[in-house]
């Protein structure tokens, strides 16, 4: 079959390997038809010093595809069910699996892609109690979404910042897979939404997707603009996820007893902050890792009901690399996604 490996930093190429087996025990066999690009791509493309892993390794973390054949014992999904399989590999036994919180596997083998080998092939087999039903009307594309960018966002605004109908968030960087579905999912329920941006045309599609200001970072200081529309009120919460670059300007625009939740350090893993600001303030901090199996199905309910990914550009299986190259750009305005 064929799959995308890595053999070395930034030395992709797509491949022929050996197919699966027939699925074992408690096993299912996913056809993947869509695979969707994130950050950790970007990341497990350039080379991390600190990821243990093996090379070649076939990429891809996130996905969606079709049941081929299940094993003996399988009772939840049946050939021909569209599934989302969960993103990393993860125990089933530990007190967070049991609890349906694998992102806090206390035995995780890796993730899916990045430490071990992910979905971008033809063929993959995965524990059966790892996969989420698609609902109908939810296209195999949008579907690819939903193990990482909207499961993430889900978890984010809704399991951790506990966003409340009526509240203000601050979503940075509007125009990324994570911040256009943040857009979405927080206007969806009635919330005032900011957002920053770094040029103005993706200002303009943030605001045809909902954002009812739009900050322009390189033009202006977006904590500046977020005091001054707010009445130096602030925020409820601050949806985070670039890091040390607005760590600090994130803080200042938290009224108090305010939110901050992070899932990501895309400008550099280290920050220095106020710790009398943090406690007189009485701030919230929170970090967030991917999501748990239950969000994945309730990013595809809300998919259902409408609120779909914003899809910047869909590559063949082939062109993989230059879909990351068009990430780690950052000329995308939402998510770049891979067919098969």
């Amino acid at each position: 079959m064929k799959a995308l490996q890595l053999f070395g930093d930034r030395d992709l190429h797509l491949t022929e390997v050996e197919a699966p087996a027939a699925p074992g025990p408690g096993e299912v066999q996913i056809r993947i038809r869509a695979v969707g690009l994130n950050f950790i791509d970007v990341w497990g493309f350039r080379g991390m010093a600190f990821a243990k892993r093996k090379m070649p390794l076939i990429v891809g973390a996130e996905a969606a595809g079709v049941v081929e054949s299940v094993g003996p014992e399988v009772t939840t999904v049946a050939p021909g069910d569209r599934v989302v399989p969960y993103g990393a590999m993860t125990c089933g036994q530990c007190r967070a699996c049991r609890e349906g919180r694998d992102n806090l596997c206390e035995d995780v083998s890796g993730v899916m892609g990045f430490h071990i080998d992910g979905f971008a092939r033809e063929l993959v087999n995965m524990p059966a109690r790892l996969v989420v039903k698609v609902p109908d009307g939810v296209s195999d594309t949008d579907a690819a979404c939903a193990g990482i960018a909207f499961g993430t966002v889900q978890h984010m605004l809704f399991d951790n910042a506990r966003l409340e109908p009526g509240e203000s968030v601050l979503v940075h960087a509007g125009g990324s897979g994570i911040g256009t579905a943040a857009i979405r999912m927080a206007k969806a329920i009635g919330c005032t939404v900011y957002t920053t941006v770094g040029d103005d045309e993706k200002g303009r599609k943030a605001a045809e997707l909902g954002a009812d200001h739009v900050i322009n970072y390189r033009t202006e200081r977006f904590e500046g603009e977020v005091r001054r529309l707010t009445k130096r009120k602030g925020v409820d919460v601050v949806f985070e996820h670039v890091g040390a670059d607005t760590w600090n300007g994130s803080l200042l625009c938290l009224k108090r007893g305010g939110r901050l939740v992070t899932c990501g350090s895309t400008s550099g893993v280290s920050a220095t902050m106020n710790l009398m600001q943090l406690f007189q303030q009485q701030y919230r901090i929170t970090g967030s890792f991917g999501c748990a199996l239950g969000n994945i199905g309730q990013a595809l309910g809300k998919m259902a009901e409408g609120i779909r990914p914003v899809v910047d550009t869909v590559y063949p299986l082939g062109d993989f690399a230059q879909g990351l190259e068009r990430l780690e750009s950052r000329k995308v305005f939402g998510k770049i996604l891979v067919s098969l």
